[in-house]
């Protein structure tokens, strides 16, 4: 596909997709600081310059701003000022601005679970493998496998995405022993083979259990009932957030000990290059499950204990409670922009390997 459409492709999906989360997300904070009744001064789509007012009645301005990623709630006393107005954020209990903070996060969580269940409801995508070559001798050639040929299932297990498992996985757990693989033919027709794995002892990051290589994963569709869809997206919502939780520690380590080597996360390019990538060469099935994996990320950093995230922001507010006087306003505001300088550079450094990965790329 032409560089020029791609790149197209790749920023409209970016602005839609992770925009939208974040709108979710601030869509959180703004309907519970509108049930406490805190004053809501702006609501606004995208982030300044400020293109448009699109509405200007009642107390909240609801506005479109030139950059369309995301947006942003501001509400009275959110930096801690008007104190004295009792409908101002600062003038609030701690529970409530905690709640205003955290159900941010919650919305991201339920988005999440929403797209996971609706995927596992109507269309969950089941995992297969289509062969590219078939060494010689191999037990893939000796059950008569050619290039072309899809693998569907292994000794009966097809492999949902939710599981977590595919193929290839099967088959080295089942080295040495004996398989019978459901197989789709390039012409559609379908067929049940049996053949014997290399034994483990045979096996090595190059020279898999059947003998195959080029392979590429493809799709089919299946439907669950709303209980097992329920308990499906419930299991994948913690696999996603344990899984994130867990990169993100690797992020922080790989950078401590060498800020000069790739790191194993993509920054906005790179998230938008892979959305685009998904959409044209998957579909949009995958493109709404990796929306809901970038729902969890989303709420998962954002309750990170530092500022100017959310976590951070509440961390603050607690410790502010438990010292008192002894944190000022002054020293409030120095950390949350203290934070947001090292976050923006932390972004930048990730997407600095993302334009060289792209600058990599055949």
């Amino acid at each position: 596909m032409d560089g020029l459409v791609f790149g197209i492709v790749a920023i409209v999906l970016f602005v839609v997709i992770l925009g939208g989360i974040v709108l979710v997300h601030e869509l959180g904070h703004f309907l519970t600081a509108r049930f406490f009744k805190v004053r809501v001064l702006e609501f606004g789509f995208g982030f300044p310059p400020r293109a448009k007012v699109l509405r200007s009645r009642g107390e909240t301005l609801w506005t479109l701003n030139w950059l369309p990623i995301g947006g942003f709630v501001r509400m009275e006393g959110e930096d801690g000022d008007a104190a004295d107005d009792p409908r101002s954020f600062s003038a609030q209990r701690l529970r409530v601005k905690l709640a205003i903070l955290v159900n941010g996060v919650v919305m991201n969580i339920v988005l999440a679970f929403v797209i996971f269940f609706a995927i596992a409801l109507l269309a969950t995508p089941v995992l297969g493998l289509r062969i590219g070559t078939v060494e010689p001798g191999s037990p893939a050639a000796q059950a008569g496998l050619v290039a072309g040929d899809e693998i569907r299932s292994v000794s009966g297990e097809q492999f949902e995405l939710f599981s977590g498992r595919n193929v290839i996985d099967a088959l080295r757990e089942n080295a040495g022993q004996t398989v019978t693989l459901g197989i789709r033919h390039a012409d559609g027709s379908e067929r049940a083979v049996t053949t014997t794995l290399r034994p483990k002892a045979e096996l090595s990051e190059t020279r898999g259990a059947l003998g195959v290589g080029d392979n590429t994963q493809t799709y089919s569709y299946t439907t669950h009932d709303p209980v097992t869809a329920a308990r499906l997206a419930s299991t994948d919502l913690v696999r996603w957030g344990g899984l994130i939780l867990s990169g993100l520690g690797q992020l922080v380590d790989g950078f401590i000990k060498d800020p000069t080597a790739r790191p194993p996360a993509s920054g906005p390019i790179g998230i938008a290059v892979s959305l685009a990538d998904i959409v044209l060469n998957v579909g949009p099935i995958m493109t709404l499950y990796v929306a809901g994996i970038l729902s969890v990320n989303l709420g998962v950093v954002n309750i990170l204990p530092f500022p100017p995230l959310d976590g951070g922001r509440m961390t603050v507010l607690v410790i502010k409670r438990l010292f008192g006087a002894r944190v000022s306003l002054r020293a409030e505001r120095l950390t949350y922009a203290v934070g947001f300088v090292v976050l923006m550079a932390f972004i930048l450094w990730i997407s600095a390997f993302d334009i060289a990965n792209l600058g990599a790329a055949p």
